[in-house]
């Protein structure tokens, strides 16, 4: 079982990421007051193992936030995970696919991009299912009958 250390709230499109201790997911939309909304992407997920792994391969010292991800999961692997149902306290999400790293990226920390590309590095992004307040420390897992 994994937990939730991230919530990350994106005022507008490129602009900050603000820290949050809780936050409300909306079906079809994602994240409350979070700028980029709506379609297969509306919460991006990360995590934080990988984060870590990636932060040693390329020499960085980066906190999980400069990832730009909406939440940050730890003891959570996010790889190979199309179609697959993650519960975060009371919500429900369908990972819909593999976040590619963009060129901000690279111009957090020189090589990143490039090693984001593989094990599915830049984490996940999802569909929100069931609506819920989600709130740092809650317990991460999935859904071992995502037909309910």
């Amino acid at each position: 079982m994994g937990q939730l250390v991230g919530i990350f709230l994106k005022r507008f499109h490129r602009g900050p990421m603000d820290s949050q201790q809780s936050a409300e997911l909306l079906p079809g939309t994602g994240l409350k007051g979070n700028a980029d909304r709506g379609g297969r992407r509306q919460v991006t997920l990360v995590s934080l193992e990988r984060w870590q792994e990636l932060m040693n391969q390329v020499g960085g010292d980066l906190g999980p936030a400069a990832r730009r991800a909406n939440l940050v999961l730890s003891d959570v692997n996010l790889e190979n995970t199309r179609g697959r149902v993650l519960c975060i306290g009371s919500s429900r999400l369908m990972i819909a696919g593999e976040t590619r790293p963009c060129e901000q990226m690279e111009q957090a920390a020189p090589g990143l991009q490039r090693a984001m590309r593989e094990h599915w590095g830049g984490g996940a992004y999802a569909e929100v299912l069931t609506a819920g307040t989600v709130s740092v420390g809650d317990k991460v897992s999935w859904d071992p009958d995502p037909s309910v």
